[in-house]
């Protein structure tokens, strides 16, 4: 990989997420000011069963006992339905929730719907962003645009060294 594959934006804002709630897989209910973990990492991917997010969540599912060694939680948002969800964790081993954002609750409050080409045609879409969060909600580190080679890794490592 060289250094122009992975152009991030990778800020420190030190800003206060609002509180939020979306269904996760396994019949679940994720809610940001209810998080046991010291940290935690959200990566924002576009669909379901598309080749750079699968390969994204697998990424994550291989360094997943890094993260929770880390006492870091990982959580994968997309708009894809809970059904769609289910079906891609259980397909793809995923040890950590996926949640369903079909009304871009988590979505505007993270700032990550953009237009985007797709086969010439302007279409409303997630970038792929990922964020790490404290225990209070406050984004610690942010990148956007993210390219998936090399980018768990790096996310890896900004929460050890946290």
């Amino acid at each position: 990989m060289c250094a122009d594959d992975y152009l991030p934006t990778e800020t420190m804002p030190s800003t206060s997420v609002q509180d939020f709630e979306l269904p996760a897989t396994g019949g679940q209910t994720f809610r940001l000011s209810a998080m046991s973990a010291r940290h935690l990492v959200l990566y924002f991917y576009p669909k379901d069963n598309t080749p750079g997010c699968t390969t994204e969540g697998e990424q994550f599912r291989d360094a997943h006992a890094s993260f929770q060694a880390a006492d870091c939680m990982v959580l994968g948002i997309s708009r894809d339905t809970m059904k769609s969800h289910e079906n891609f964790k259980a397909k793809m081993q995923f040890p950590f929730d996926l949640l369903s954002d079909e009304a871009e609750v988590a979505c505007n409050l993270f700032g990550v719907i953009k237009m985007k080409n797709m086969y010439g045609k302007q279409v409303r879409g997630i970038e792929r962003s990922t964020f790490i969060l404290d225990a209070k909600g406050t984004i610690l580190r942010e990148w956007r645009g993210v390219k998936v080679p090399g980018h768990v890794a790096q996310v890896l490592d900004v929460v050890k060294a946290l």
